[in-house]
């Protein structure tokens, strides 16, 4: 019975779903019956890239979690950058970097920290991840600061925006070199006598073909809930007076980490927190670092070009995550009171997007 409900929730919030958007049913009922298909279907993806990840390593493990996680995320952004609604793509990008760094990874280590004193990942790691943060923060800075001040035209911006979107792409391919190739085993995660073996970990649930399989078909799953989702989000946000950003920053962004939310945790609480940096932090720097600059160029291809320009509100929030996510982390130790405090920050920025 337990193992056919997961499996049977998935597909009937899928149908329920998709019967919503295709038979016109009230916006906020489509709305719910969207966010919560895509939460099951997300958890699907992840349960899928996990079994996957056993196949190919933790390092790449994480990366595919994250990968994968996105997906969700930026499918979504893509429809809205489709749509033309670019002010919500911004928030939702906002809202993944800030969901990853202080729900998300806040989560994991508070969670972890109540089982395990201390949890010890690899510090050279840590170091560089802040680093890469910070070079995401100014990438984002710059365009808005010289578009702002009037030193530079809004055709500038957008030119300027090509730019820093392709650096921003090459930086993040020259990190999965240095990460994945040629410094594999310097970036190692520290190995600990009291990790414990998550479940089916010497034997995953599915076959490496099954695995990829179910892949593939919780990634085209993703694609429509998110359709469904965005297709409803306007509506909805003038039916109940919530502001684009918010719904961007807050609503899509929790909903597109569920994936990130359900394998971060449980690796942390099986003491495998470095696993659990790597898919919070590697998710938030493939946001800043490859979707943000994505997006611009295809909203560029699409013959309206998206600028990289984001309000001060959204450079405050980020800037604020990657501060304290970094102070947190810089040190290779986690402990459930560091969790603790990145759920505060998240929890302050959450009513503050909401009065917005």
């Amino acid at each position: 019975m337990k193992k056919w409900l997961s499996p049977a929730l998935l597909v009937i919030t899928f149908l329920l779903s998709a019967a919503g958007h295709f038979l016109g049913w009230n916006f906020t009922l489509q709305f719910i019956l969207s966010a919560v298909s895509v939460i099951f279907v997300a958890g699907f993806l992840g349960k899928a890239t996990e079994s996957v990840a056993h196949y190919a390593g933790q390092r790449l493990g994480g990366f595919l979690n994250a990968t994968f996680g996105n997906a969700a995320e930026l499918i979504i952004a893509i429809l809205l950058v489709k749509q033309g609604l670019y002010d919500m793509v911004k928030a939702s990008i906002t809202g993944s970097i800030i969901g990853n760094l202080l729900l998300v990874l806040g989560l994991s280590l508070f969670a972890g920290g109540l089982k395990f004193k201390i949890q010890k990942y690899n510090v050279t790691l840590a170091g560089l991840n802040g680093s890469l943060m910070i070079l995401g923060i100014i990438a984002l800075f710059i365009p808005a600061v010289f578009l702002n001040t009037h030193s530079i035209t809004e055709s500038d911006t957008k030119f300027l925006s090509l730019i820093v979107a392709g650096i921003l792409i090459a930086a993040y391919l020259a990190w999965l070199l240095f990460s994945m190739i040629t410094h594999k085993s310097y970036l190692a995660d520290v190995s600990d006598s009291g990790d414990q073996e998550l479940p089916h970990e010497h034997g995953p649930t599915w076959s490496k073909g099954r695995s990829i399989t179910y892949l593939i078909v919780a990634t085209v799953m993703v694609a429509f809930v998110s359709e469904w989702l965005v297709g409803v989000l306007e509506p909805v946000s003038h039916e109940y007076g919530l502001s684009e950003l918010f719904v961007g920053a807050f609503l899509v962004a929790i909903v597109g980490n569920a994936a990130e939310h359900s394998a971060a945790i449980m690796l942390a609480m099986k003491n495998k927190i470095g696993a659990a940096v790597e898919i919070a932090v590697g998710s938030s720097l493939q946001i800043a670092l490859f979707v943000a600059p994505v997006l611009v160029f295809i909203s560029f291809f699409m013959g309206n070009t998206m600028d990289i320009v984001f309000t001060t509100i959204e450079l405050v929030a980020i800037g604020v995550a990657v501060f304290i996510a970094k102070s947190i982390t810089q040190d290779g130790a986690t402990n459930w009171f560091e969790g603790l405090m990145l759920l505060a920050v998240y929890v302050i920025l959450g009513f503050s997007f909401y009065l917005v």
